[in-house]
């Protein structure tokens, strides 16, 4: 098929920062594109060539723009699951498959799925409600630490929450959970797993993630991780494990957890372009935004290695600012070598949203986890 400068039109559910950046390269391909998204304000609007209003829940506003697209890929998962059935009926190719989103979407649903696949992931109890929780602490079902995840809707940090006490399931909602055993570990690492329709599959490099503390969000990625080579190869396998297993097309972000004796847990997965992987724009042969296009266009996916070190860093919502949003310091961090803004066209910040990132790139990892440290310091996403 030919998709380049033709009538070939790639449909994209959702509108959000990652489908912006799907979009610098349907821009460099000459690819039409359609976008549907339920806010007007979706950084998406201005790069795509059809902006489509519709929330991603609605049966039929997901069937109806899927009707008009050729090939229809996502940046969120959370969207309509029996609308996208119903197109791959009738002939819509739709990457990665209501099948594969079907498995990823419920938390229990996907915890079940490596228990039944024999992929290693920490141990874990299902409820119906969170109500249910206490009961089972009172019987010896469970134990004291857990960490509670939502089964379904929950996103960077929301829907995540360890308990440590009974006190602190107080204002938790009363939905379909997991309680997971909180693991011991020494690193969050994730893998990237790019995987076309003919099969073809190439992973990144693994990352190693630092978390902030309190929001429960990523505050530094860095590529490559600082493990030994055998625990990076183990993390590898077990991410072609997944893939395989579930048999995505596109991209699948494994995020593992690696534990005090080095065995690889999984913790989630993302059947999209993902926050571990924005330091690939500036540091990789291929972007993972670009490897996402050519994998559901089922093209010869790219190069994955580093060209040099990647360090990235969120740039979220400073405490105590909401409003129009100032980006404070800009100018300093663009004056620092091999730095790159990313900002993501929301016009409106708040605490610990998501606004953009700054990716670092050097030729020595020291050095660039140390400019990244100087730009998390210097920048601020504060309001009017």
């Amino acid at each position: 098929m030919n998709y380049f400068s033709s009538h070939f039109k790639l449909g994209i559910l959702g509108g959000g920062q990652l489908g912006k950046m799907l979009l610098y390269n349907t821009r460099k391909f000459d690819i039409y594109t359609c976008v549907l998204e339920a806010s007007n304000e979706a950084p998406c609007k201005t790069a795509c060539d059809e902006f489509h209003l519709g929330d991603l829940m609605n049966y039929d506003a997901v069937y109806n723009f899927g009707k008009q697209v050729d090939v229809l890929t996502i940046e969120i998962e959370n969207v309509n699951i029996d609308a996208l059935e119903a197109l791959e009926k009738e002939g819509v190719k739709v990457y990665p498959s209501a099948k594969t989103l079907r498995i990823i979407q419920n938390k229990a649903t996907q915890k079940l799925f490596y228990v039944d696949h024999n992929i290693p992931t920490s141990p874990f109890t299902r409820f119906a409600f969170t109500s249910e929780i206490k009961e089972a602490l009172n019987h010896g079902g469970l134990s004291l630490p857990f960490v509670w995840k939502c089964a379904q809707f929950g996103y960077d940090g929301t829907g995540v929450k360890i308990v440590r006490t009974v006190d602190d399931l107080k204002d938790l909602p009363n939905v379909e959970c997991i309680a997971e055993k909180l693991v011991p570990f020494k690193n969050e690492l994730a893998v990237i797993v790019a995987r076309n329709a003919s099969g073809e599959t190439k992973t990144y490099p693994v990352v190693e993630m630092e978390f902030h503390p309190e929001a429960n969000q990523v505050e530094y990625v860095i590529c490559p991780a600082r493990i030994d080579v055998a625990v990076a190869k183990k993390a590898e396998a077990v991410a072609l494990k997944v893939s395989e297993a579930i048999n995505h097309v596109g991209l699948l972000a494994v995020e593992m957890f690696q534990t005090e004796n080095d065995d690889i847990l999984i913790n989630e997965v993302a059947p999209r372009p993902h926050n571990s992987g924005h330091q690939t724009i500036e540091a990789s042969y291929t972007s993972q935004f670009e490897q996402h296009i050519r994998a559901v266009l089922n093209l010869p996916l790219g190069r994955t290695d580093n060209k040099v070190v990647g360090v990235m860093v969120n740039l979220v919502g400073a405490e105590g600012f909401s409003g129009n949003v100032v980006y404070e310091n800009i100018e300093k961090i663009m004056n620092m070598d091999g730095v790159t803004p990313h900002i993501y066209g929301k016009k409106q910040t708040r605490p610990f949203r998501k606004m953009g990132h700054v990716t670092i790139v050097n030729e020595d990892l020291n050095e660039a986890r140390r400019i990244a440290e100087e730009v998390k310091k210097s920048i601020r996403v504060i309001s009017e």
